[in-house]
């Protein structure tokens, strides 16, 4: 059986992840509040990003602006988005 949870991101029930994305407490977090769904496309998202700005992930600044893009993505604040960048759908 599926695990639902309540999204924050759709802010509906969705099927969630089957186990918690990284380990500690924010890990926990996104494992009990964000579903697959929103997951994947934040993968997407993230991936972008390091590739654009050329991020370095050995860099804590650099972690700590992808965490706080993460946040801002799943609270559907307004986020960083790879220039150029057109979604599929608007294209």
């Amino acid at each position: 059986m599926t695990r639902m949870v309540k999204c924050r991101k759709y802010g509906e029930e969705l099927p969630g992840l089957t186990i918690p994305p990284y380990p500690g407490p924010k890990g926990q977090e996104i494992y009990e509040s964000v579903s697959k769904q929103a997951w994947e496309e934040w993968q997407k998202q993230q991936t972008m990003l390091i590739n654009e700005k050329q991020l370095n992930m050995m860099d804590k600044d650099s972690r700590a602006y992808l965490q706080d893009e993460m946040e801002k993505f799943f609270n559907n604040e307004e986020h960083d988005v790879a220039e150029g960048f057109v979604p599929e759908d608007e294209a």
